[in-house]
């Protein structure tokens, strides 16, 4: 394994320096607004049906593991500040070429991102709004609309970011009014606390939560962007890390609640129309048309938003490679002269996703096996942090530092092991594709080193500037 190198800083004469303005609540807010209070939401079907009725089980599990991991992504974004996050840490702190194959792996994610997002905005035009309209029809108007405003060069606001957080918070808030409100009157006290949402009996089976988890921890998905702004934050040693914990603690207890609330509302987890788009029929159930309508009007949006900046982010991406020469500049380094933006790069993600969209959907359930394969990604890069933090601060430490036992050694192991066996028990299409895709990665790299003998090409996670 390569050795960590020490990292040399430069006086205040020698370049200049961002503020450290952030605190630790602007983190936290951040991190809300990045994974979004409505995140298991549009999972919830789904994952119902994958852990036999346990989804709230699947997230306290999911959310165990991602606070480990939150605390390697927090310790390795002081000592590596980059946009790069996993990718950096593991290249950096571990091995080069292992950083790349976790770069590769971000790549897919990054791909994916548009998927899983315009899959869900297609399956409820096609089942909940306009049934009349073939999947593969709404598919097509969605990617085309995703493409058509990129092509334009139209990017999201921060204000109407604002506005959308604070609308999914009202209607959340409504929802948990309404869906306590339901269950009293209809059972008493004893409809609002049960154990059968974390435990029954009847169908509790230890190797479907595990495969149900892998799907549930698409809940916790981009926690890590917190430690992008390690460089920005007052205090970053502290800060950082607890802030990145903080993020997953609140997702998982306010998503533990929306789902716990949604599983007792509806507990006949087998009977939903549609598994896509079944939180929207426990929200007809506990507030009639209107709450139905608010709750799929705001996954709609969101959705639709999501995939935008996933797509945007997909080309910055591609472009940011070919501009370094790590794929073909010709192609992804192209930028409009009209508009300054990488139209290839744009026309390319939206042939993939309208692709990926159809071929999932004919093997299965697209929604799922897309959200199944972005963890495939996801959770090996998690697993490489862990593994990287643990070299970081148990091997490789400086060595007039004391070691920590726990920390530095017994909790990102244990931290590797957990995200690792998740990784492990995802369903065998996303292995498939994944493994294909990885070995695509390492064939390249091996191809472009010259069978390892010179250093990978450097991913350019930041885009074009």
């Amino acid at each position: 394994m390569d050795q960590l190198q020490p990292v040399t800083v430069q006086s205040p004469a020698e370049a200049p320096r961002l503020r450290r303005v952030l605190t630790l609540w602007d983190l936290i807010f951040y991190g809300i607004v990045l994974i979004q209070p409505i995140a298991p939401i549009p999972l919830f079907g789904v994952a119902q049906q994958l852990s036999n009725g346990h989804f709230v089980t699947t997230i306290f599990i999911a959310m165990f593991a991602m606070m480990i991991t939150a605390v390697s992504y927090g310790r390795m974004a002081v000592v590596y500040p980059s946009a790069g996050s996993a990718y950096t840490y593991v290249g950096k702190g571990l091995n080069a070429y292992l950083g790349f194959i976790v770069g590769w792996a971000m790549i897919l994610d990054y791909l994916l991102v548009p998927l899983v997002n315009a899959i869900w905005v297609a399956v409820a035009i096609h089942t909940r709004y306009l049934p009349e309209v073939p999947y593969w029809v709404a598919m097509l108007a969605v990617v085309t609309f995703m493409t058509a405003l990129n092509l334009a060069g139209i990017k999201s606001s921060v204000t109407a970011n604002k506005i959308m957080l604070a609308v999914m918070c009202a209607v959340t808030a409504a929802f948990i009014v309404l869906a306590v409100r339901y269950l009293f009157h209809l059972q008493g006290w004893g409809g609002l606390f049960s154990i059968q949402p974390f435990y029954d009996p009847k169908t509790f089976h230890a190797h479907t939560v595990w495969t149900a988890t892998s799907y549930a921890a698409l809940t916790y998905i981009g926690f890590d962007g917190v430690t992008t702004l390690t460089e920005d934050v007052a205090n970053p040693e502290r800060n950082v890390l607890l802030a990145t914990v903080l993020v997953c603690l609140f997702t998982g207890v306010f998503g533990g609640l929306e789902v716990y609330l949604g599983q007792r509302v509806w507990p006949d987890w087998h009977t939903f129309p549609n598994l896509v788009t079944a939180f929207m029929d426990v929200c007809r159930r506990v507030g009639g048309a209107f709450m139905f309508q608010a709750m799929g009007l705001t996954i709609l949006i969101a959705s639709l938003g999501g995939s935008l900046a996933g797509m945007l982010g997909a080309t910055r991406l591609l472009f940011g490679m070919g501009r370094d020469n790590a794929l073909p500049r010709r192609v992804f380094a192209h930028l409009s002269s009209k508009t300054n933006t990488p139209t290839y790069n744009i026309l390319i993600i939206g042939a993939v996703v309208f692709g990926g969209a159809i071929g999932l959907e004919y093997i299965g359930n697209a929604y799922e096996h897309a959200g199944e394969l972005l963890n495939f990604g996801a959770f090996f890069a998690f697993s490489m942090v862990n593994l990287a933090a643990f070299w970081q601060f148990s091997i490789a430490r400086r060595r007039e530092r004391r070691p920590r036992i726990g920390v530095d050694t017994v909790l990102p192991l244990f931290g590797c092991a957990f995200c690792g066996v998740i990784w492990w028990n995802l369903n065998i299409v996303a292995k498939i594709v994944g493994g294909i895709w990885f070995g695509i990665g390492i064939l390249y790299v091996a191809f472009s080193t010259s069978g390892f003998r010179k250093p990978p090409a450097m991913i350019d996670f930041s885009g074009p500037s």
